[in-house]
């Protein structure tokens, strides 16, 4: 078995690109989707550009990165247009990483760069959100907007022209509310109303939805793989085939991130609504759905859902008869979209963990499920079904005996909270706006069948509960 490590030394071939990208975030998903994206159009000679990535918390890749001269493999696995894919790249479209924690000189500097065009993210649904406490002599700031607002307005000093920003962060709207939230800091900031108007006015914000399952490091594979490439790469990341991004912007941006032209499925649209409501709730949903009574049964994977007959038809059905009727787009579009989304979620290639899916599951209920329950409820007078069941499931993982919780230290502070009184831990954890950004004590009958579905996960197991509800 090889001994080398990926770096340039092994591939001296590669070749280095200038920077033209920022890019918020150096995890899994962004390795997969934007840099090899990014990779595609180097490869045709139509970007000659590469990310430089900066690190959105202390602790992140840049080191594994650096080690590896910010080289790593994709490996694309599954069916596309029914063949089947099974391909391996190296991507040479990062130049480096940035700590801004240890650098923060570094990450500002970033703002002289003329050649820099383009800021992407993903900090996470929970990263575009306002934190009271960050200041603007902070080094740096604990947020990403705030760390952006720095950067911006060091850009606004040196007098320099803006970016087009297309953060992938999977809540509604993201563009907006990133943009409104630079603002909010720098009027609070006191950065001045001139620096207000160049953020208006040099600056594109584009709300963007991202579409492509990324597992990540192959663990159960990484010896074989090894001997296979010829060399260890602590980095290397697995990805679906299927790729969509959807970026609603001017006309214009197709033609300065030429993606579509690369032959990327990639939507430049002035509405990008009906694209997202069918994804975020027939995507997004069923991962968030099956996740907690996943877990708890001892399933591992999607995979594993979707070849166990009770779950398989909890998905199904979750789809067919609570999350379709509540979306407003034609059922000749969603039915074959679920379809697809079915087949993807079988894809045997992918090792697609549910433990991964359940980082910040709060916030994700909250973008991908808690719409459509509301919506339901509010047109039908009852409460849908399933959905709520997985709502209890999603509640009893987060007292922190059944699963590992992976969530933000003042969301585990919450339900360590509520869970501290059991009797009223459902009206308590309903009641919390900051959860949920509304009183959810108020829907009628939710605090009784959630109470309900709770005791009925605790005196037995999620899949007796689920085949109580399940055809």
């Amino acid at each position: 078995m090889s001994t080398n490590h990926l770096s340039r030394s092994t591939h001296p071939h590669l070749p280095l690109h200038p920077e033209r990208m920022i890019q918020f975030g150096e995890g899994n998903f962004m390795r997969a989707f934007v840099d090899w994206q990014l990779q595609q159009m180097n490869n045709q000679g139509l970007f000659n550009g590469s990310a430089v990535l900066v690190q959105p918390i202390e602790q992140g890749l840049g080191g594994l990165m650096a080690a590896q001269d910010n080289l790593y493999t994709v490996l694309l696995n599954g069916i596309m247009q029914q063949q089947p894919v099974n391909s391996r790249e190296i991507i040479s479209s990062v130049s480096r990483v940035i700590n801004p924690y240890t650098d923060y000189e570094a990450y500002l500097a970033l703002a002289e760069d003329d050649g820099l065009e383009f800021i992407t993210s993903n900090t996470t649904e929970a990263g575009i959100a306002y934190h009271p406490g960050d200041r603007a002599d902070g080094t740096p700031p604990k947020s990403f907007p705030a760390k952006l607002t720095a950067l911006l307005h060091r850009r606004f000093q040196l007098g320099k022209k803006g970016f087009v920003i297309i953060p992938c962060e999977l809540i509604d709207r993201n563009g907006e509310k990133l943009r409104q939230i630079v603002q909010q800091y720098a009027a609070e900031w006191n950065l001045g109303e001139t620096f207000l108007q160049w953020l208006e006015q040099e600056n594109t914000f584009c709300c963007s939805l991202v579409d492509r399952i990324v597992p990540g490091y192959p663990r159960d594979k990484a010896a074989e793989l090894e001997a296979e490439l010829g060399y260890l790469d602590n980095l290397m990341v697995t990805a679906e085939p299927f790729l969509f991004w959807v970026i609603e912007g001017p006309a214009w941006l197709a033609e300065k991130l030429p993606l579509a032209e690369a032959g990327l499925n990639v939507v430049v649209t002035d509405d990008m609504t009906p694209y997202r409501e069918r994804k975020v709730h027939l995507l997004n949903g069923p991962h968030t759905a099956m996740v907690p009574l996943g877990m708890m049964a001892g399933l591992e994977t999607v995979e594993d859902v979707m070849n166990d007959e009770t779950f398989s038809r909890f998905v199904r059905e979750l789809i067919e008869e609570e999350l379709i009727p509540m979306l407003d787009l034609p059922k000749e579009e969603l039915l074959p979209y679920a379809d697809a989304v079915q087949e993807r979620f079988k894809n045997p290639f992918i090792r697609h963990e549910l433990t991964s899916i359940s980082l910040n599951s709060i916030s994700k209920f909250k973008t991908r499920l808690l719409p459509v329950l509301l919506k339901y409820q509010q047109e039908r007078g009852k409460l849908p079904e399933l959905i709520t069941l997985s709502f209890a499931g999603l509640l009893l993982s987060y007292r922190g005996d059944l699963v590992a919780r992976q969530d933000s230290p003042e969301v585990l502070a919450i339900f360590d909270e509520a869970w501290s009184n059991p009797a009223n831990f459902v009206q308590a954890i309903l009641k919390d706006e900051s959860l949920w950004g509304e009183d959810l004590s108020q829907v009628p009958g939710l605090a009784e069948v959630l109470a309900s579905h709770l005791q009925k996960l605790e005196s037995s197991d999620s899949r007796a509960a689920l085949e109580q509800f399940v055809s």
